[in-house]
């Protein structure tokens, strides 16, 4: 195998492309890398300008955004104030490190705001960059607590099918979708999957929502007895599965599954990433369902984007065996270079202060049960949809080969990623969820009624154009009345 590269010149590139400059060194995240690196996937998308859900490149195309970004531009784009917010921390005191109990005053006045968002018992706020690698602190805390608790065997963490929890060693195996896994020897050994509350798949069509709740209750809890209950340290969940096909839980789901944790004495790690900071309606999630977590992790709406910056939110009954720690183990050796960032910690609170003083948390909550209305409306009666799902401002149109009998596309024909380029090419931006024929929908907080209804209408022009072509090419049929 030949492993050697062009020499690189020492000089900037000159008569080439940013589409081809681009395509010569970004390792992009999540590409086919040699469709890529040959052209097979067009030109890379180079945009340039965003304002308010909507974005633009530099041939001049222009989207709505109806994911916001991946989940999490949720008071939307060009917002001046947070850029202001960010200059004027840089410019007064750009960095300096939280290690040995240095910090700085928007660290400080950030923590103090979002603990008093967050559910009650929640005591502590370990910051670091990105969801992935806050749900390694909390694994690691996890198994701190255990060592510290003198039950060093409960080391396992219990996640579930279809779950989505970040790409690092330790998040992607807490992941459930098994395309993140094949070629990286994932999950690691101390993970175990228990099943996705996906009541729409459910094999019994005639359980009720209550029955199957039961039914993942009881499937956890026989888990947590196989494995030995000695050796299970914690479990984690988002409250709503957004990347494993945005699914709500059924009802009664929350209350028994904290009930089979309690009697295994398991810890509870929430993923509230995508759910939080207004994106159902709420501050967080936890708050709808009675969700009380050991530890919450937090990212995405905390910034809306405009800096990396995440959390890992520590109870107070976990503080308690982490200060006990510190008596056995010393200092907690655990840390990033950029933790507790200042100049995250500055955009959080601006885009925290837009969240509120605009009312976004209730608009989620009014565009959210509109979004779902209008898409039920447009998608529900429709022979190649099977369901169409949500909570507050996250959506999911399901499209299934026959509708009547719950039959799936073959994955070969790629129809989720058919339907979500087709919106694409109409001016509109969702996202195809894996393992599934799914578009997605999560859209900026500041949606209006007129905006739902431009986003409904794009995607229903794509979906006919591209159901037509289907036909066409003898791979669907619409079944006869």
């Amino acid at each position: 195998m030949d492993t050697s590269s062009p020499a690189r010149s020492p000089e900037p590139r000159r008569n080439v492309s940013l589409e081809e400059m681009d395509r010569q060194s970004v390792f992009h995240p999540n590409t086919n890398l040699r469709q890529f690196a040959h052209g097979d996937l067009g030109d890379p998308v180079i945009v340039s300008h965003a304002e308010g859900i909507r974005i633009g490149d530099q041939k001049g195309n222009r989207w709505i955004d109806g994911f916001a970004a991946l989940w999490c531009v949720n008071v939307g784009y060009g917002r001046r104030e947070i850029a202001d917010a960010l200059h004027a921390q840089a410019v007064g005191m750009a960095y300096y490190h939280a290690h040995a109990g240095h910090s700085s005053e928007p660290v400080i006045r950030l923590t103090d705001r979002v603990l008093r968002m967050a559910p009650p018992g929640m005591s502590k706020i370990f910051w670091g960059l990105q969801g992935s690698d806050a749900h390694e602190t909390q694994v690691k805390i996890a198994w701190y607590c255990s060592n510290v608790r003198g039950k060093p065997a409960k080391k396992k963490i219990i996640a579930r099918q279809r779950a989505y929890h970040g790409l690092t060693i330790m998040s992607g195996s807490l992941s459930g979708l098994p395309h993140f896994h094949r070629a990286f020897d994932l999950p690691l050994g101390p993970v175990r999957h228990t099943m996705a509350p996906y009541f729409y798949w459910r094999d019994d069509r005639e359980m009720s929502e209550a029955d199957y709740a039961r039914h993942c209750a009881a499937e956890l809890d026989r888990l947590i007895e196989v494995e030995g209950p000695e050796t299970v340290a914690a479990f984690i969940a988002e409250p709503v599965m957004g990347v494993g096909g945005i699914l709500p839980p059924p009802e009664g789901y929350w209350p028994l599954v904290q009930d089979v944790l309690r009697k295994h004495d398991v810890l509870l790690i929430v993923d509230e990433v995508v759910t939080g900071f207004g994106r159902l309606g709420a501050d967080f999630a936890s708050q709808i369902y009675g969700i009380q977590p050991d530890m919450m992790t937090i990212s995405k709406g905390l910034t809306s984007g405009y800096f990396p910056l995440a959390g890992s939110v520590i109870g107070e009954r976990v503080w308690r065996v982490l200060e006990q720690g510190s008596g056995i183990y010393g200092p907690f050796a655990h840390g990033f270079t950029y933790a507790a960032h200042p100049l995250g910690a500055a955009v959080a609170m601006a885009n925290l202060d837009i969240i509120e003083r605009e009312g976004l948390v209730a608009n989620a909550h009014a565009m959210g049960a509109y979004l779902n209305e209008r898409l039920r409306a447009t998608f529900a009666g429709h022979d190649m949809v099977g369901e169409v799902r949500g909570a507050g401002l996250l959506a999911c149109v399901e499209f299934v080969a026959d509708k009547r009998t719950r039959k799936r596309f073959d994955p070969a024909l790629k129809v989720g990623p058919r339907l979500a380029a087709a919106c694409r090419a109409n001016g509109l931006i969702l996202r195809p969820l894996p393992d599934g024929d799914m578009l997605g929908f999560s859209p900026p907080l500041i949606v209006t009624h007129a905006d739902v209804d431009e986003i409904v209408e794009r995607c229903r022009a794509a979906v006919a154009g591209e159901v037509d072509k289907l036909v066409r090419e003898g791979a669907w049929r619409p079944p006869l009345n």
